[in-house]
């Protein structure tokens, strides 16, 4: 049994989309507190857990610049909680991370083993779970680093320009930040092999390529256009990160080095786009007639 912490997520909701033969248990926040280490215990220890998906976080990278703490209780000090939990248990644990714990200046994919850097609250937050997890069980753990998720559910950067290009006569885009779209589809399947097949590790998967949000933006708008999920195509401008200043810093380069995982888990993640497309049919078939 693979116990999923998370339920109303990307993620956690891409999981359970998938066809497996595991048993998946999904614990939202009203089935279990991981901020309380006796309580997660009390929780869990009704389940006979194989691994543990860790699915759930604080998201929200701008408002954690003023909401540091709710922030740490979230990404680190409950993730610390979940990674002790599986040492007791001695069972597999896997964790998603972000390439924020980067700084965003090297210039070339970031490898898993290069140094920290993060540059806002979210990022320090989400560096100090992995620093736990590294610490507390780095034998049986896997922590998959992604960036920039998106699905047909919830809130994202996919959802929010199709609105914004259904309701503004013109847009402006981000294109001085580069990194890779990730659907998360293709994370949950990642995160169910690591799970399964007990990998250890830290281990980078996103889509393959690479884009600005301007470029991401423009196909959005392309693909929609092209399923009818617009009812206007509008200009995009390209502008940079100083015309738009936002509370927390953005790394400015974070593309993901996937080679150790590609060799790892014998996966070959396909192009950002082709995931787009396949995304944008998913919401399209879910919109009403």
């Amino acid at each position: 049994m693979i116990i999923v912490i998370g339920n109303n997520g990307q993620l956690a909701k891409a999981l359970r989309n998938i066809k497996s033969d595991d048993e998946l248990i999904f614990l939202g926040r009203q089935d279990i507190d991981i901020t309380d280490s006796q309580k997660l215990q009390e929780t869990l220890n009704q389940f006979s857990v194989t691994a543990i998906i860790n699915a759930s976080a604080y998201t929200a990278v701008d408002k954690a610049e003023s909401e540091p703490e709710a922030a740490y209780l979230l990404n680190d000090t409950a993730v610390a909680n979940l990674a002790r939990f599986c040492k007791k248990q001695q069972i597999h644990f896997v964790h998603v991370s972000t390439d924020y714990v980067f700084g965003g200046h090297k210039g070339s994919p970031y490898l898993p083993d290069d140094g920290y850097a993060p540059q806002s609250v979210y990022g320090a937050s989400k560096m100090a779970g992995e620093q736990a997890i590294r610490e507390i069980y780095p034998e049986h753990s896997c922590i998959i680093r992604t960036s920039w998720v998106y699905s047909c559910e919830g809130n994202n950067f996919v959802k929010t320009m199709l609105k914004l290009m259904n309701e503004k006569p013109e847009l402006s885009v981000i294109d001085d930040q580069i990194g890779t779209p990730t659907s998360a589809n293709g994370l949950a399947k990642v995160c169910l092999l690591a799970a399964r097949n007990n990998i250890a590790g830290i281990h980078h998967f996103t889509d393959a390529g690479v884009a600005s949000w301007y470029d991401f933006a423009v196909s959005i708008q392309q693909l929609a256009q092209q399923k009818a999920l617009l009812c206007q195509v509008i200009p995009i401008k390209p502008i940079s990160t100083y015309e738009y200043p936002t509370p927390a810093k953005r790394p400015a380069y974070s593309v993901l080095d996937k080679k150790s995982l590609m060799d790892s888990f014998r996966i070959q993640p396909r192009h950002w786009q082709k995931e787009l497309s396949l995304v944008l049919d998913e919401i399209s078939q879910s919109r009403p007639e």
